[in-house]
């Protein structure tokens, strides 16, 4: 909102309005609004839910300390979804394709995660929502992701032409290409693409099409499908390892912060024409106002730190949890790097895996021997670790190094071919 107003008093001369045009300042603005709101009115939103009575249902499962989780204040994840939205809505160009989308999908997430809370807390259902129905949620959202990507018009990729290499440049304008700039060689065109950015391969780009290679001419619109059933497969995968991750003090948000924080870099980069040329990664028109976002992102994750760090003053329940780990599933899709995602959110992936693999162990032993088995003294893998005796804050902090290491490695792969 303050966007256009203040693009308005810029055509009035009104001093310092031009400010607003650059990206950069409004990502200051909106990560200092988002730790703002997350630090002063997340107090307020705690003692609302304390005084709903608004407690962590715990059971005993032997691990240290768990016992006295048992009645702090869960659904903070709305003090994360509001320290996103109000900053994101004060600073950033709503017209915005892509931030529209990434609006949708924190208030779709956090909805889901909120019927869940509110059936495991006022329904004393420890159970919460039906997992199909969250499941159908996830499928929901990835529909509208792959197909907003699909069909807008707005939603392309830079190609690049040297009429040296390919024609001359009467040819390659015909052909829809337009001279970068004055003088230039270089040749540009916008076009609707399935192209995404794969790690250590040469040129650092994929395309789905080459999956449907054998359809022959509609091998184009078979990659568009192809890319929804992964955008679904991702957004769901991502939104559970999330949600998976969130069971000690601080670890599921400080790994979003770490992740939100890459993703940023990697956004600013995709959308600046100089730098991602510079790089060589593929230019994404209109993808640099996705950094206004994240910085909201990174702003309320850290923010929410503040009540959320051990002890725990407040727990994000699946309202923050899901709708974390969608952001950061749509977001990478957004800005065509969801290949760089098992290794950016090794954390969740290893997680996820972790509880896979206890599940299906156990199941297969039991069906052998009569018995079940585990592969871990517990699942997720950080519960592993508190089994064994590591105090919490120790495991959080290791996994957020862990996090940081993985980080430096995505951020690598640009330039690892």
């Amino acid at each position: 909102m303050f966007y256009y107003l203040f693009r308005y008093l810029n055509q009035l001369d009104f001093p310092g309005a031009g400010m607003f045009d650059y990206i950069s300042f409004r990502a200051a603005l909106a990560i200092m609004a988002s730790l703002f709101i997350a630090t002063v009115f997340g107090k307020k939103i705690i003692l609302m839910l304390q005084k709903q009575q608004i407690g962590e249902i715990v059971r005993d499962l032997g691990l240290a300390g768990q016992l006295e989780k048992k009645g702090t204040p869960t659904m903070g994840g709305i003090i994360i979804i509001i320290s996103i939205i109000v900053p994101v809505l004060l600073f950033a160009k709503l017209e915005n394709t892509y931030i529209i989308l990434m609006i949708i999908t924190t208030i779709w997430l956090g909805l889901i995660g909120f019927i869940d809370d509110y059936i495991k807390v006022f329904k004393k259902d420890k159970e919460g929502l039906k997992g199909r129905f969250k499941v159908a949620g996830q499928i929901g959202l990835g529909l509208i992701v792959g197909l907003t990507l699909y069909i807008s018009d707005d939603v392309v990729i830079r190609e690049k032409a040297d009429m040296n290499e390919i024609g001359t440049r009467t040819e390659l304008v015909d052909e829809g290409f337009t001279v970068e700039n004055p003088g230039s060689t270089r040749l540009t065109n916008d076009v609707k693409s399935t192209k995404t950015t794969i790690p250590f391969f040469k040129n650092n780009e994929f395309d789905y099409a080459s999956l449907v290679g054998f359809a022959g001419k509609y091998s184009s619109k078979l990659a568009w499908l192809v890319f929804i059933i992964i955008t679904i497969f991702i957004v769901t995968a991502v939104s559970n390892g999330a949600n998976i991750t969130d069971g000690l003090d601080g670890l599921a948000t400080g790994s979003s912060a770490i992740i939100g924080a890459t993703l940023g870099m990697l956004a600013y980069v995709s959308g600046h024409v100089v730098y991602s040329d510079y790089l060589s990664i593929m230019y994404i028109p209109n993808s640099g106002e996705l950094v206004v976002f994240v910085a909201a992102f990174i702003g309320a994750t850290i923010g929410f730190m503040w009540y959320n760090s051990y002890p725990a003053q407040v727990f994000m329940g699946d309202t923050g949890s899901l709708s974390l780990g969608g952001i950061i599933a749509v977001f990478a899709i957004i800005i065509h790097k969801e290949l760089l995602i098992p290794i950016l959110c090794g954390i969740f992936l290893v997680e996820n895996i972790s509880v896979m693999m206890q599940v299906s162990w156990f199941k297969f032993t039991r069906k052998k021997y009569g018995e079940g088995r585990r592969i871990f003294k517990m699942a997720p893998l950080h519960h592993h670790y508190q089994m064994k005796g590591y105090p919490e804050p120790k495991i959080v902090t290791r996994f957020w190094i862990i996090g940081i290491f993985l980080a430096v490695i995505t951020i690598v792969t640009l330039k690892i071919r």
